[in-house]
């Protein structure tokens, strides 16, 4: 009976370890770059750069974009994934572009772009 019960527990818990595999120091965002362009009567922003998985496993990792003024106070934050809900494989890679979340605002004179959670779909 007893080790019904332990079999039964590692079959539960064994989805939470498997999540549990990747962490946000597994990822990588490269060649992030922000510009803004017009578009008629208003300014397009464009923020495009590549997350790219470094864990053993297969997982989604969720961004945020930071747009800060000259002082480094957040004007705008914007969180996303960027494989939506498809886990990126190891040593792959997706290319995004979270700059149609962003409004213009010539305050904007900073970014920054990083991990904030990773979990396996």
């Amino acid at each position: 009976m007893k080790s019904r019960l332990l079999v039964s527990a590692l079959c539960l818990f064994a989805p939470m370890a498997a999540n549990a595999a990747c962490a946000a120091t597994d990822f990588v965002i490269k060649d992030f770059a922000v510009s803004a362009g017009s578009t008629g009567m208003s300014t397009k922003m464009v923020m495009k750069g590549e997350l790219v998985n470094n864990c053993a496993e297969p997982a989604a990792a969720q961004i945020e974009v930071q747009a800060k003024d000259s002082n480094g106070n957040v004007l705008q934050s914007k969180k996303g994934w960027p494989a939506g809900t498809t886990n990126i494989a190891p040593g792959k890679s997706v290319r995004f572009d979270v700059g149609r979340q962003f409004h213009y605002d010539p305050g904007m004179q900073t970014y920054a772009a990083g991990i904030v959670s990773v979990r396996s779909w």
